[in-house]
């Protein structure tokens, strides 16, 4: 028997997520009589405690019955019972200073601690993630945030919609001028963009086009890695070699910098690679990007005019070309910025039913088929008040050595 729990997510601001659904819940528990599960009751969760209760589910305040404590966000150190295995995003596998002594106090508890954003496959593929529903939500505040800056049109925050279809219902009540929408990224983020722009009816064209022609509806293009990178050589080669050796790449993005009206960044950036457009870039009169929707925010990093995170109750700031500052957004000269980091949290329903579909399908099962993926292996960070062989790199930055 594993006892599974649903821990309330006690992080501020809030975050209405949950790993598992209410029917999430009942799929677990009809695939593996073995199963058990509690849900520790909250009063943010976009699924009510009724729901639970309703679909058969325990709701109850006490954990420390539950062999496995399952979240979202980290957990305060006041909050983690010494001896549990906990999923949750950890924010610890980059050295995050802020999180230091979180991880210290997962050691000191002796809690084996899985953390979703290393949940793999043997190929080191991600299993589960949020960044479909980033790329939606991002999409669509990317539009919002147009309308607001050229004034044409001003529609609902995602926020206060109900799932992806209802975004899709807002942006049917808006038209676009024949603006040209640059979008990076193939995978999840870039998928999750595209579901938007394609629920718009928005006409797709290729690079050449796209950079030739000229249009009288909104178009977009979606980018991949080498349509806006280039070997300094010359040379032609597959993609794989821009990830075996980015340093002998340069960006070649100026020349959709040059006829983009919205960017929308939804691309992974692997250290050592170009950054997109610098600051200098921004400054050429030909830059004429007016609004960047970051949904990778990376900050100061590959996508320039990104200075900070923004937030989803103020999510939009302005870039001075300039002055290299932040200024309000309608400024003329300035370029809006929407880079909220938190996207997933505007879309908690959907969010979580997508997330929770791929958790029951990969990580659930790894408990009782002994682990013969080596999911859980790949995924544990911590076991016995050490650090495992595979995050043995953790050790300075959790003496802070580091």
């Amino acid at each position: 028997m594993t006892h599974f729990g649903i821990i309330r997510e006690r992080k501020n601001p809030p975050d209405m997520r949950v790993v598992l659904s209410p029917q999430a819940c009942q799929k677990v528990l009809n695939s593996f009589p073995e199963a058990k599960i509690t849900v520790e009751p909250s009063t943010v969760r976009v699924f009510k405690d009724e729901e639970y209760t309703a679909a058969g589910i325990t709701v109850a305040d006490s954990m420390e019955n539950c062999d496995v404590l399952i979240g979202v966000k980290e957990v305060p150190i006041e909050a983690l019972i010494p001896n549990k295995k906990y999923f949750f995003f950890s924010h610890t596998i980059k050295k995050q200073p802020y999180n230091r002594e979180l991880l210290q106090a997962i050691l000191s508890k002796k809690i084996e601690l899985y953390d979703h954003e290393i949940i793999t496959n043997a190929k080191g593929t991600r299993l589960v993630a949020f960044g479909r529903y980033a790329g939606i939500v991002g999409a669509y505040n990317g539009i919002r945030t147009y309308g607001l800056k050229s004034k044409k049109f001003n529609i609902a925050k995602a926020e206060l919609l109900k799932d992806k279809d209802d975004l899709i219902r807002e942006l049917g009540t808006i038209a676009l001028p024949p603006i040209k929408i640059l979008l990076t990224g193939k995978g999840r983020v870039g998928g999750g963009a595209k579901e938007i722009l394609d629920g718009m009816n928005l006409r797709e064209v290729g690079v050449e086009d796209y950079l030739q022609k000229t249009f009288d509806v909104p178009v977009y293009c979606q980018l991949d890695v080498l349509d806006y990178n280039k070997r300094k050589d010359g040379q032609l080669l597959p993609v794989q070699d821009f990830y075996d050796h980015p340093e002998v790449y340069e960006s070649n993005f100026m020349r959709f910098a040059k006829v983009s009206n919205l960017y929308i960044a939804g691309h992974f950036y692997g250290d050592g690679a170009p950054y997109l457009y610098t600051r200098e870039d921004v400054k050429d009169p030909n830059f004429k990007i007016e609004v960047v929707a970051d949904v990778s925010c990376d900050i100061d990093g590959p996508v320039a005019t990104t200075l900070r995170a923004s937030t989803i109750s103020d999510p939009i700031y302005g870039y001075d070309p300039v002055t290299e500052q932040e200024v309000p957004f309608m400024n003329t000269n300035a370029i809006a910025v929407m880079a909220v980091d938190n996207l997933p949290t505007e879309l908690p329903r959907d969010a979580s039913e997508g997330f929770g579909d791929t958790f029951v399908d990969h990580v659930i099962p790894a408990f009782f088929d002994g682990d013969k993926e080596g999911i859980l292996d790949r995924a544990r960070m911590t076991s016995n008040g050490k650090l495992t062989a595979r995050y043995a790199y953790l050790q300075d930055y959790v003496e802070g050595k580091e």
